[in-house]
């Protein structure tokens, strides 16, 4: 009798081992948030978007803070401004538009993720591409000499981006690029003289709460004497929005002139900058 009871419970218990066995299977899950939004700061991410979702940005940076009380700290000395749209055609692969007031530039870029963090290492890190091209608009009528004409106000962007999420704490992105002007004019909002500039971006993102985190920001430049960029500042998750609030010592926001300017002294002209991030689904829900 007692052997009939054991094999009973044996035979019942089989398939709550089967269920746990399944579970224990599914280890190789890719590391998710290692960056809050597909921006850090300046700096595109290794963050991917879903298929069909449409990543809205608008980015802002303002006077220098050594202009005091009397200039708000640089909040008179007006704003560069950049709004994008971003959106997945599919689960690696994103397209995106953007547009910055400085020089009135316009910039169509993609992002490609080809490898995505696992936690069981696997994987040890993201890896994603960007690739893009853009064009300066201003009106140069008033000039004496001839108006550049489109190919000469046309430039492009790369990035490599290599993140990994070491902890639930920290997260830390490598960033080689390079951005190159077929006309670098004196005319232009830019400092740089050169055609071609490379850099390598270094992020990082130390979390302090479930939805806020420190973040840091330093792209030295490689091969010209424009100062490097350095920012610091929060990201804040709130209501499906991503508030990022920093201090960063350049003006520009897209990634050629973010390249080319000469970025401001530590301590001297450091600009208060913000984004807002939102993410939107635009396909259809499952029934």
């Amino acid at each position: 009798m007692k052997f009939r009871f054991i094999a009973l419970v044996l035979l019942l218990a089989q398939p709550a081992f089967a269920q746990l066995e399944r579970k224990l299977a599914s280890e190789t899950q890719e590391v998710e948030l290692i960056f809050h939004a597909p921006r850090h700061i300046n700096l595109l991410t290794v963050e991917p978007l879903d298929k069909k979702t449409l990543h809205f940005a608008i980015m802002h940076t303002f006077g220098p803070l050594n202009g005091g009380i009397q200039n708000l700290y640089g909040l008179d000395n007006g704003a560069n401004i950049q709004f994008s749209f971003e959106y997945a055609l599919s689960d690696k692969f994103s397209l995106a538009a953007s547009r910055s007031s400085r020089d009135k530039f316009y910039n169509l870029y993609g992002r490609y993720h080809l490898l995505t963090q696992t936690q069981d290492n696997k994987i040890p890190f993201s890896l994603s591409l960007m690739g893009g091209a853009g064009v300066n608009t201003s009106d140069y009528t008033f000039l004496q000499e001839a108006n550049p004409n489109f190919t000469d106000r046309t430039s492009y962007a790369a990035q490599i981006m290599i993140a990994r999420k070491f902890s639930d704490k920290i997260s830390l992105q490598v960033s080689p690029m390079m951005a190159y002007f077929n006309d670098p004019n004196p005319i232009y909002l830019i400092d740089g003289d050169q055609n071609l500039y490379l850099a390598l971006g270094l992020s990082g993102k130390y979390k302090i709460t479930g939805k806020s985190s420190l973040t840091f920001q330093y792209i030295p430049n490689l091969n010209s004497d424009l100062r490097s960029n350095v920012g610091v500042g929060i990201d804040i998750e709130a209501g499906g929005h991503v508030f990022q609030m920093y201090f960063v010592t350049s003006q520009a926001l897209n990634e050629q002139y973010l390249l080319a300017s000469n970025n401001g002294r530590i301590g001297e002209e450091f600009r208060i900058g913000f984004n807002v991030n939102r993410v939107f689904a635009t396909g259809r829900r499952k029934k």
